[in-house]
């Protein structure tokens, strides 16, 4: 007997709930779930199925019946399209809900934990201009809607500086306004493109690897210090240096003006010479009197305010007396371990990025901080019996891996350290919770903290403090 096929369109659906990226979900034929993008819980519409999986649908919204109570006008006008604040359409309150829902629903299902203390989530100071480094990437055929097609025809202009449409990485969405980044960003971005056009300079094709502009770079700090990096594809000096001039004096508020020629498949920059045409080649970041300089290919928080807060969260959580030994696992530039450094005996900081390291090692000499020590190399390699061996043990460690979370044998060693108290900062909740769920065997889950670094997504940063459970 044939195999019933499921239909393609359902009409009148009520979204139900958000689940896992920020899709919400309902159900049609009884119990059959359908994952729908751009809709908020209480949404009453027609859903459209595009991908048809096993256990559940995926599908998108084609007609409005009914708006939930929950739903806000987005401030973006390119909302539906960019996919890069796809909550914008859900009251602020509500976001910060289903973060922590989040959270709790991973520790649950993944982990198996016991929920301790929650401490409500901390939101952010700001929702609308809050990060410190964006992206904008040329392309010379970008994504056009079907009214400008319309209207403009065949003398459309088909050039473009913005965002990757959502799984396309040779579409760009040209971007008018964006509510990301503070002042100049959108006014550099807008006087590039302008100027580009003017002169002629060509725009990137990532098909057919044509065109001379890439991709630019804005960082912002909170000192006031801006940074920008153009990406070209060749050397030319008379298009490059024209530009820069252009920019150095348009923008005297860039205090570190940069470019770099790329002329590989990809845009990553980090092989990459970069070039200080002016000013100085880094920013300047500032935290409770420490300063850290950020380079182009420098990480640091992307929301510097929230960065601050959750720092002070993992440094309550750590309880720190005065006379530990602190491990900084995955410290990156080492703003963790140096933001925590007067607070303890010593820090030793672990991070595989070599270069990363090198910038934690100069944030410490510009800080005059003489307690930390930073080495680099694969964490699961890093971190064995003989490095123990070789520096005291630890009272206090703190975790913040990438969004795999940690690899089995460094929780595997962190059970042997035994140290009193680990806190536990993580970007993926879902990674955590399996993280924690080994730990369990010897630590204590005693409270956890979610933090919004990023409204209008669903990301979610959370902290979790373990201690060491008594042996009886």
């Amino acid at each position: 007997m044939a195999r019933k096929e499921k239909k393609r369109f359902y009409e009148q659906v009520e979204i139900l709930d958000v689940a896992a990226e920020g899709k919400c979900v309902a159900r049609v034929e009884g119990d059959l779930v359908v994952f729908v993008d751009m809709v908020v819980p209480g949404d009453v519409v027609d859903i459209r199925i595009t991908k048809k999986k096993k256990k559940f649908l995926e599908g998108r919204a084609e007609k409005f019946h009914k708006f939930g109570a929950t739903r806000i006008e987005p401030a973006c006008g390119h909302f539906g399209l960019c996919g890069g604040c796809k909550w914008q359409n859900l009251e602020y309150e509500k976001q910060l809900f289903y973060k922590q829902k989040q959270v709790v629903d991973n520790f649950k299902r993944i982990g198996k934990l016991e929920i301790p203390e929650i401490i409500p989530i901390l939101p952010a100071p700001e929702t609308e201009f809050y990060r410190n480094k964006l992206e904008f990437t040329f392309s010379s055929y970008r994504w056009l809607e079907q009214e400008e097609i319309e209207a403009e025809g065949e003398n459309i202009d088909r050039r473009g500086l913005g965002f990757h449409l959502p799984g396309r990485w040779d579409r760009v969405l040209d971007i008018d306004k964006c509510y990301l980044q503070p002042d100049p960003s959108n006014a550099i971005r807008d006087a590039i493109k302008a100027y580009a056009k003017e002169k002629g300079l060509s725009f990137h094709d990532a098909k057919t690897r044509k065109g001379y502009l890439r991709v630019i770079t804005i960082r912002t700090a909170n000192t006031g210090d801006v940074m920008l990096i153009v990406q070209v594809f060749e050397d030319k000096p008379e298009e490059i240096n024209g530009l820069m001039e252009f920019l150095k004096n348009k923008f005297p508020e860039i205090t570190s003006l940069n470019y770099v020629v790329n002329p590989k498949n990809n845009d990553t920059i980090y092989d990459q010479e970069i070039i200080t045409y002016h000013g100085v080649p880094y920013i300047v970041e500032e935290m409770e009197g420490l300063k850290f300089r950020v380079g182009p290919k420098s990480f640091f928080q992307t929301n510097s305010e929230q960065a601050y807060n959750l720092y002070k969260v993992t440094r309550d959580f750590a309880e720190l007396k005065g006379e530990e030994v602190l491990y900084d696992l995955y410290t990156g530039t080492g703003t963790i371990g140096l933001f925590m450094s007067k607070s303890v005996k010593s820090v030793i900081g672990l991070e595989y990025v070599e270069s990363a390291i090198e910038d934690a090692k100069k944030n410490a000499k510009l800080n005059n901080i003489d307690n930390c020590s930073f080495y680099a190399g694969d964490m699961k390699d890093l971190l064995n019996d003989e490095f123990v061996a070789q520096h005291p043990k630890p009272d206090v460690i703190i975790t913040d891996p990438p969004r795999a979370g940690m690899h089995p044998d460094v929780t595997e060693m962190l059970l042997k350290l035994e140290a009193p108290k680990i806190v536990y900062v993580s970007c993926n909740p879902a990674t955590q919770a399996r993280d924690l769920a080994i730990l369990n065997a010897k630590y204590e889950l005693i409270k956890i903290q979610p933090v919004d670094m990023f409204p209008h997504t669903m990301h979610v940063e959370n902290v979790a403090l373990l201690k060491l459970r008594e042996i009886h």
